[in-house]
């Protein structure tokens, strides 16, 4: 293959992956100051995952230095260090840690001879990959054609390093700290103060649409939210109520304190009342009046389709009808039942000047439109609407309040604003642009698609984005934009300021709106997350936001919010909706991401590898076997580019193996693929030459990703990494009919050899452990015949009388099984067994992981490694995963934590204190088992 024309990276030879996966599951638990509160944004990566990758893909790996670590063994030892580094580099508490930060840079310095590149993200959505740049001491750039994503990446990477070390100008608060304002916190402080300023001004001027709640003891309480059900007439003539539509009469479930609807006719209307013993709770509490395609009346049990609610909402003949009102408690919700006052305060003309703006027809991720609901404003009940004008009008009085006071206090001691200068103008201008985030923040809980959730652990409102759709709701929970919640501008403006305080505020970034397809990659590292086929609509989504802000910000957006909608003619994602058909959809987004790919190749930055985010879920059957579309497009895309494949990592930011995934196709929440660009003189080879090299190079890189505890579950997209760069290094791989092989092919053939591999590696089991192999794939832990049992048993020089006192299996009445894991002696010990097997070894692993946690096993592992080979433990629980995935997902599960736990377990050794077996553990007498 010649001399290796770069520098290998960190990303192209290892990484600590159960380390990144680790934190960037536990981030999904961070709040408060996590900068994906500062404004929602669809399928976001995980700062820690982003972080992680760019320090590998800028850092060298030691192989790139023979001469200073010229054996395998300094170069482990040197990775183990920068290992380290990436340890601490992605916990979340150590995100502004400068002595990690600072750590983690120089490493970066030193393997870019003190030149770093500019990182770009093409499609910098929500700005996780800029921001982490930006947090890496390099230069961020940040692009989107979507201008909600620019606004965001504005507000995270471009706009805190222009104020930092800035005093707040919020009058009396520059007083209120001592030790200065570091990075933006001055600006958090601001963001904050002036948001609760505009919740007090609002609730003065309309605070009395939302009116306090009598108790029953006649005090006063505070209405958390107005319950609602959508209504329609029942067609029934004998009847012809306005019927509720209702997915839920539940209203609170917590134990001791649930509530729910009593809904009941009188004299041909519909009442509601408030429920609380569940012994006499409606039947179909929690079913409601609405399934997936019927509705059923209240009053005379007729079934009405679904069609013919959407047609009675397209003519506008949808009502809705107060149900509850959920109120502020001692320590608990309390719930009443409508009243006129209520009814009355929520009875208000449609303001002026809303953004009044269309639905499209049809779009990814919308369901509302066939119910009548065709513009914006469809989408918010009348007092809404005016809370949002007065709050949206607010924002701009706040824009000339901060100039005032800048004007009427002169140069601020320790600030650059200078009275009446530009930077006063630009200052006042930002501090409106994150009230209008935090606006827009609030836009999403107050609108009549939000539900109420009366799940013990929630019981509120729930988000309107809780997919990525805007779906239609029965009913619907109207929030109290004066109390303490996502409704309110005072709370959504300090979720705003966590943010701001938390970002790194150091170097400069730019965030710009620009098509990927066109513009300039010269000089630039790309590190990317792109739209995944038809997955998200951003650009229709994101309307529901921009339509609010472009009002809000007025002429402080300048020319990023010129156009009445989000741009949509060159939005990168296959919408058929928009190109007139599935295959024209696909086609536009292939070659649009071609396009991408191929300006990257020959301008971007050469020192480095280009590494690329990607998740995709659709798989399809073929008689050649399963293969990924989403990966075979993806890939082909690339290759035809001109880049060839140096590696591919699995990037989890859920707990991997969760049962519902293990029997499906669900692949990691985002697999990172690393790139170079093909050498021009890459050679041309045929079908058997290609295959020949992947079964030399494929079973060494798999046993490798095995050594690193790649979830099983992983196992098949990790290996793409080794076998496709295998494949993307030939300029062409020849079929015998002289047709160029395509990567739908290659994949296919990839996983042929990654079966044969893991099969292979029965070699390094005992008997008894490839016969149970054998006996489980057809099997499981259910019953056969005996004589298949015997008949399996003799080919591998073994009896079933033999396998019977191994207790691994069991025979009776002509029929025999496995012994399953719940059946396993739980006194076991590997030390006093004279014939301890790989078998036993990983069921018995698994059992204690499952039931008695790490350290349990972790002491098992200490006893079992000096019967058996445990890395022949490891490699049985990939094969035993790969056997059950797809016919007993829970066991499948089981095996996936056993390899996933492998390091902590290992780390859990621990030797009992007297040196023998601990109590209730027995000795076995193991007869010969052949």
């Amino acid at each position: 293959m010649g001399k290796q024309p770069y520098k290998r990276k960190l990303i192209e030879v290892a990484l600590p992956l159960e380390d990144i996966n680790r934190e960037a599951a536990r981030e999904k638990s961070i709040r408060h100051g996590h900068p994906s509160t500062l404004h929602l944004w669809w399928a976001r990566r995980p700062l820690a995952a982003a972080r992680a990758v760019l320090f590998a893909q800028l850092v060298d790996d030691p192989s790139a230095h023979p001469d200073q670590f010229p054996t395998s063994e300094a170069q482990q030892v040197e990775r183990e260090r920068l290992f380290d580094i990436i340890r601490e580099l992605v916990k979340w508490e150590n995100s502004n840690d400068e002595r990690v930060l600072a750590k983690a840079r120089a490493e970066i310095w030193k393997s870019c001879d003190g030149n770093p590149p500019p990182i770009l993200d093409p499609f910098a959505g929500g700005g996780t990959i800029p921001l982490e740049a930006q947090r890496l001491g390099l230069e961020a750039h940040a692009s989107d054609l979507n201008p909600v994503a620019v606004l965001i990446n504005k507000a995270l990477i471009e706009i805190p390093p222009k104020w930092a070390g800035m005093p707040p100008v919020f009058p009396g608060a520059a007083e209120s700290k001592l030790g200065g304002w570091p990075g933006a916190t001055g600006l958090a402080e601001d963001v904050r103060r002036y948001g609760q300023w505009m919740r007090d001004e609002a609730e003065k001027r309309i605070g009395h649409l939302y009116p306090k709640a009598k108790l029953p003891d006649g005090s006063e309480a505070t209405v958390i939210a107005w319950i609602w059900a959508r209504t329609v007439k029942c067609p029934n003539p004998a009847c012809g109520i306005m019927m509720p539509l209702v997915r839920s009469w539940w209203l609170g479930k917590k134990k001791g304190k649930e509530a729910y609807v009593v809904p009941s006719v009188v004299n041909g209307r519909v009442e509601f009342s408030i429920g609380h013993d569940v012994r006499q709770a409606p039947t179909k509490l929690s079913d409601g009046t609405v399934g997936d395609n019927r509705a059923f009346c209240i009053g005379c049990d007729t079934v009405v389709p679904l069609v013919y609610i959407r047609t009675e909402g397209k003519e506008g003949r949808l009502a809705e009808q107060l149900m509850a009102l959920a109120v502020e408690g001692n320590r608990r919700r309390t719930y009443l039942a409508p009243t006129d006052e209520h009814l009355i305060a929520a009875t208000v003309p449609r303001p002026a000047d809303v953004p009044d703006t269309e639905l499209p027809e049809q779009a990814l991720g919308f369901r509302v439109q066939g119910y009548g609901m065709t513009r914006h404003v469809d989408l918010f009940t009348n007092r809404q609407l005016t809370t949002l004008v007065y709050i949206r009008d607010l924002v701009q009085e706040v824009r000339s309040q901060v100039l005032q006071t800048i004007l009427a206090t002169g140069r601020l001691a320790g600030s650059r604003l200078a009275d009446g200068g530009t930077d006063s103008v630009a200052y006042a201008d930002t501090v409106a642009l994150y009230l209008a985030i935090a606006f827009s923040r609030t836009c999403g809980s107050m609108t009549r698609l939000n539900m109420w959730n009366p799940a013990p652990s929630k019981e509120g409102i729930g988000g309107l984005f809780k997919l990525q759709t805007i779906s239609m709701s029965w009913d619907f929970a109207e929030a109290n934009p004066f109390y303490v919640g996502p409704a309110e501008i005072g709370t959504s403006a300090s979720w705003v300021s966590k943010v701001l305080a938390f970002l790194p505020s150091r170097s400069a970034g730019v965030a710009v709106q620009r098509d990927a397809k066109a513009r300039e990659y010269q000089g630039l590292a790309v590190s990317t997350d792109p739209p995944y086929y038809s997955n998200v609509g951003y650009a229709s989504l994101s309307d529901f936001y921009y339509v609010w802000l472009r009002q809000a910000l007025g002429d402080i957006a300048g020319t990023l919010m010129q156009t009445l909608l989000v741009p949509k003619a060159d939005e990168l994602v296959a919408d058929p909706a928009r190109h007139g058909g599935a295959k024209a959809a696909d086609d536009f987004f292939e070659d649009g991401f071609r396009a991408v790919f191929s300006a990257a190749r020959r301008q971007a930055n050469s020192e480095v590898p280009l590494t690329v985010y990607y998740a995709y879920k659709q798989s399809e059957q073929s008689n050649e076997g399963e293969v990924s579309t989403g990966w075979q497009t993806l890939l082909e895309g690339m290759i035809d580019a001109g880049w060839t494949v140096t590696g591919t990592w699995p990037v989890r930011s859920e707990r991997s193996g969760r049962v519902r995934d293990v029997g499906s196709n669900a692949l990691a929440s985002s697999v990172v693929l690393v790139l170079r660009p093909r050498p021009k003189d890459a050679e041309v080879v045929d079908r058997r030459t290609f295959i020949g090299a992947l079964e030399e190079e494929l079973p060494g890189a798999l046993r490798e990703l095995q050594h690193k505890n790649i979830a099983p579950v992983d196992l098949a997209q990790a290996a793409i990494g080794p076998g496709m760069k295998v494949f993307s290094r030939y300029a062409r791989v020849s079929e015998p009919s002289g047709a160029t092989m395509r990567v739908h092919t290659a994949l296919i053939l990839i996983n042929e050899v990654l079966a044969e591999v893991l099969s292979e590696q029965e070699g390094d089991f005992d008997p008894v452990t490839r016969w149970c192999v054998k006996w489980f794939e057809g099997y499981g832990f259910d019953e056969g015949t005996s004589g298949d049992a015997e008949t399996l048993a003799r080919a591998l020089n073994i009896s079933l009388g033999g396998l019977e006192r191994a207790r691994v299996a069991r025979a009776r009445a002509g029929k025999a099984c496995l012994v399953a894991p719940n059946e396993l002696d739980p006194r076991y010990d590997p030390e006093r067994d004279d014939r301890p097997t790989v078998w036993e070894g990983a069921l018995h692993l698994s059992r204690t992981l499952e039931e008695q946690g790490v350290q349990a096993a972790g002491a098992l592992m200490l006893r079992l490694e000096k019967r058996v080979n445990v890395d022949a433990v490891r490699e049985l629980s990939y094969l035993l995963f790969g056997a059950a995935r797809n016919r007993w997902p829970q066991t499948a599960l089981r095996f996936n934590s056993l390899v996933t736990s492998w390091s902590d377990i290992m780390s859990a050794k621990s030797v009992p204190t007297n040196g023998d077996a601990t109590d209730g553990q027995r000795a076995f007498d193991f007869e010969d088992l052949d």
